[in-house]
């Protein structure tokens, strides 16, 4: 069993920027690709980036990429995402997930295994 864990959300005005990190417990977290989700009230859970298990291929959902950076560092079992030129509509509770089975990251929430409790990102205008 993994147990997932974000850290690193908070209160920003537009414009600013915010680092999200996810710290995983497990042995096997250098095989897992992972990914990045949000949700924000009234809407469904979508995917934000991902990054196979390697950390050498990232994916990002057109709504984020060109301001977000996601990475990992599997000697720390954490895997990052950075946060540039928020806007008010990146407001939602964010999460990591794991997959154990997929050498590149899912766009897809039924992909993944494990899941983090969530950490919520509240953009001002």
């Amino acid at each position: 069993q993994e147990q997932l864990v974000e850290s690193g959300g908070g209160s920003v005005q537009a414009g600013g920027s915010l680092s999200l990190s996810c710290a995983a417990s497990g042995r096997a977290f250098s095989t897992y690709a992972m990914g990045w989700f949000r949700q924000a009230p009234g809407k469904e859970r979508e995917f934000v980036a991902g990054i196979d298990a390697s950390g050498s291929r990232t994916y990002y959902a057109d709504s984020v990429k060109g301001r977000s950076t996601i990475s990992r560092d599997n000697a720390k079992k954490t895997v990052y995402l950075q946060m540039n030129s928020l806007k008010p509509e990146d407001t939602a509770v964010y999460s990591c997930a794991a997959d154990r089975h997929l050498l590149l990251p899912s766009r897809s929430i039924s992909a993944y295994d494990y899941w983090g409790q969530g950490t919520q990102v509240t953009v001002s205008s």
